[in-house]
């Protein structure tokens, strides 16, 4: 598939404005320590948390740049991470890039259907029979539901990992393909792709 004309570039320079606004503000703070030496401290906090925000909206970014040359329904997947994410509905979406990843997974149930938010989320409704697994999906399309994911065996970060973490980890270790996640418990969504795991922003992914 080549490569869609996506123009992500306002995206990008909201993310260098922010970055550069946070810079800044961090250099005041250094600035300011001669007259107020509790005043880097006060402020660090309030840094940090915005230097998370920046890269959860960097990850976003990246995010549709790894999709839009593999899928031209990167809208409808955000659609319905985002109000799975509303709903806390567990999810697990493998998006299959260049290299083919079938001899990798446990194959589930054959779908062949046209990829639709609504579809997807029916799919992952709590008590779908399909509902706990990984949806393959090949460029378009809905490939198949209900897959199961090689777990990560290399993972040694300090937080604990649910399985679904750890399933689209495990892909993301032996394949290029992409992994998005929603977590049950918390609602947040985040991707594996080549080994790490990225959060990314619950609104405005597109």
């Amino acid at each position: 598939m080549d490569p869609i004309n996506c123009d992500f570039s306002p995206m990008k320079q909201t993310l260098k404005d922010e970055l550069l606004q946070v810079i800044m503000t961090l250099q005041q703070s250094v600035e300011a320590m001669d007259i107020d030496t509790n005043c880097l401290l006060g402020n660090f906090e309030k840094i940090k948390e915005k230097f998370i925000t920046i890269e959860m909206k960097a990850a976003t970014f990246y995010l549709n740049c790894y999709l839009s040359p593999f899928t031209e329904k990167y809208p409808e997947l955000s659609h319905c991470v985002q109000n799975m994410s509303m709903r806390r509905h567990g999810g697990l979406i493998v998006i299959e890039r260049e290299d083919p990843i079938k001899s990798l997974i446990q194959p589930g149930v054959h779908i062949g259907a046209e990829l639709t938010h609504s579809l997807l989320e029916a799919i992952f409704f709590p008590g779908n029979p399909l509902h706990d697994g990984a949806v393959l999906v090949n460029r378009n399309q809905i490939d198949s539901a209900a897959n199961v994911l090689p777990l990560s065996e290399l993972y040694t970060g300090e937080k604990k990992l649910g399985t679904r973490h750890r399933a689209a980890l495990g892909l993301s270790e032996v394949s290029d393909a992409l992994i998005m996640v929603v977590s049950e418990e918390t609602g947040r969504i985040s991707f594996a792709f080549k080994g790490s795991l990225y959060p990314i922003t619950t609104h405005g992914i597109i």
